[in-house]
């Protein structure tokens, strides 16, 4: 029987949330299990960790593309079958940076035809009427994956070793997989007469195209935060004698699940008193937290976590409503182009995100220096304060 309704959005939020296990996997082991033996420089960690972006950027414009042409359920199942399968190649073969990288942008190029393709195989089968809760459910839950992501990965690379965590994780897509299987047939409206990866229509949709914008700035900070956030702890825990209150793992697991409701929360003011209004004091509190929990990288563990515990809040807050304002934005003949546009500036600056960090760290002395974070943290300031910048530019007469 053909899901529909509240079963359809509980299932693809399910499937989502193991679909994102393999997804922080390279940033949750990298700090212990993968920059001493490799010698990388925080760059070069940077560098392969942001390679999933990487490759997700360069694949999603044709395959959100393709879901104005195709069943996106069909783009869904192939994306999803392939990233499991490129993570779990990832503990078989990976030994160094180029092959970490290649093969983790390969995982990137699988859960491209498995996010947006995914929303937009939900929204497909959603009746009509508002969408915006049924989206940000389903945004929401990205976040629940990464925590889980971050859980997983540590946990059983500290017991069966990091190649073992890459194995587990790229297991969960498959549940995805499963879903994508017993979801009903969905023909598309006729395909729009330009060509599949002519984006003009969504550029000249200014409303659309802030919120595509927004969505890159946001996406910049939140995976400068998610590629370093445990080697950011593992610094605090080692500057204070191996005590910070709380274990890398657990505080990368906490910040990550914070999210969830915070998105949900953030799409609810949005709804509330304004899209625009809401993003901009969102993004604007978070630019700010960056900008001190740099200023206090070598402070107190009890201040730091009190200010990342925030920052968890602030960093995901704005993801909800980008997306929902977006979608709303979207032409219906453009949709899949519009999707792809908006994840594609998304990931492409995630993966800038992560390596900008990564630099900024070198730069600063290092990831065992306070100016290292303060430098990385600044670049996560930056990055987030261009936001307003383009949601102000959209909303010009």
């Amino acid at each position: 029987m053909a899901l529909s309704g509240r079963p359809l959005v509980v299932a693809m939020c399910a499937a989502q949330v193991l679909n994102l296990l393999p997804h922080v996997a390279v940033p949750a082991v990298m700090a212990q299990h993968l920059m001493p033996p490799w010698q990388l420089s925080a760059a070069e960690a940077g560098l392969m960790a942001s390679a999933y972006a990487f490759g997700y950027m360069l694949a999603v414009p044709f395959l959100t593309t393709l879901t104005d042409r195709v069943d996106a359920r069909l783009v869904l199942l192939a994306g999803s079958a392939a990233s499991g399968l490129a993570t779990i190649a990832f503990g078989v073969f990976a030994d160094g940076l180029l092959s970490a990288s290649l093969i983790w942008a390969l995982a990137g190029i699988g859960f491209a035809g498995a996010y947006m393709p995914g929303l937009r195989a939900l929204t497909d089968r959603l009746g009509p009427g508002d969408t915006s809760r049924s989206v940000t459910m389903y945004t929401a839950c990205f976040s629940l994956g990464v925590g889980l992501s971050f859980l997983a990965s540590q946990l059983t690379a500290e017991h069966l070793g990091w190649r073992h965590a890459f194995v587990l994780t790229g297991l969960g897509p498959l549940g995805m997989v499963a879903v994508a299987l017993v979801l009903a047939p969905v023909r598309p409206a006729a395909p729009p007469q330009a060509g599949l990866l002519d984006f003009r229509p969504v550029l000249r949709n200014r409303p659309a195209m802030g919120y595509i914008l927004g969505y890159g700035a946001h996406c910049f900070e939140l995976y400068g935060i998610r590629t370093w956030i445990v080697a950011f702890w593992a610094f605090v825990a080692a500057r204070n004698g191996g005590s910070a209150l709380l274990e890398p793992i657990t505080v990368s697991f906490i910040v990550a699940i914070l999210a969830m409701p915070s998105s949900v929360l953030g799409n609810e003011a949005a709804i509330r008193w304004g899209r625009h209004r809401s993003i901009v004091a969102v993004m604007l509190a978070s630019g700010v937290l960056a900008v001190a929990i740099g200023l206090l990288a070598g402070g107190p563990p009890a201040l730091l976590l009190a200010l990342m515990l925030l920052y968890a809040v602030t960093v995901p807050a704005d993801s909800g409503a980008l997306t929902s304002g977006m979608s709303a934005s979207a032409q219906t003949a453009s949709r899949g182009a519009t999707l792809a546009l908006h994840s594609t500036v998304g990931f492409g600056l995630s993966a800038l995100g992560g390596w900008a960090v990564g630099m900024a760290l070198d730069a600063g002395g290092g990831p065992a220096t306070p100016t290292g974070w303060l430098a990385g943290f600044l670049v996560m300031a930056a990055g987030i304060l261009l936001g307003p910048i383009a949601l102000w530019w959209s909303g010009r007469k």
